[in-house]
């Protein structure tokens, strides 16, 4: 959990900057960057969250 706290940090930090970035110069690549990293960041945070209910629902406890 402490990993995917970091990477979503990390990519706040890198989406923010992009648009901070893009704004500041008015260049296309900035806010292509920034839509990149949030798409990806999103779909990787859905895969994790996706395999940790997965275990919760289909891991049966030892008796």
């Amino acid at each position: 959990m402490l990993l995917l706290r970091l990477a979503v940090v990390l990519a706040a930090i890198l989406v923010g900057g992009s648009v901070v970035a893009y704004l500041a110069t008015g260049h296309v690549e900035y806010r292509q960057f920034a839509w990149r990293v949030a798409k990806y960041a999103i779909i990787v945070v859905l895969c994790i969250l996706t395999l940790l209910f997965m275990e919760r629902v289909f891991v049966v406890a030892p008796l």
